[in-house]
C-alpha cells in the first residue's frame, strides 16, 4: 500500500445565489446577489423541470405537457442550494439548483 492519499474533488460553490425571488401572473423574477435581474416564464420554467418523471418522458421522446396559463403557486427553498417550484397544474417535484436556473 502506497502513502499517497486519494482527494475527492467536489464542484465548486454557486458564486452567485438569488437575493430576491417573486412570481408576477406568468412570470418569475430573480434578483441575483450580483445584480443581475431576470425574468423567466413560468411555462419556460414548468418545461424545464429536471425531475425524474419529466426526464423520463424525455427520453421517451416527450416534453413535458405544460398547461395554457401556467403559474406558480408556491416556491419552496430547498437548503441555501436550489428552489422547488409547485405549479398550477399540480406539479411540484422539480428542484432547480441555483447554477441551473443562471443558465435559462
Amino acid at each position: 500500500m502506497s502513502g499517497a492519499v486519494q482527494r475527492l474533488q467536489y464542484p465548486a460553490e454557486p458564486t452567485s445565489h438569488p437575493v430576491d425571488i417573486a412570481v408576477r401572473d406568468d412570470k418569475l423574477r430573480i434578483v441575483w446577489d450580483d445584480g443581475r435581474d431576470v425574468l423567466l416564464s413560468v411555462a419556460a420554467l414548468r418545461s424545464a423541470c429536471r425531475c425524474a418523471f419529466c426526464e423520463r418522458d424525455r427520453r421517451n421522446g416527450q416534453e413535458p405537457v405544460v398547461e395554457a396559463g401556467i403559474r406558480i403557486t408556491e416556491i419552496r427553498l430547498v437548503a441555501d442550494k436550489a428552489m422547488n417550484p409547485v405549479f398550477s397544474d399540480g406539479h411540484e417535484r422539480g428542484i432547480y439548483p441555483w447554477e441551473f436556473l443562471r443558465k435559462l
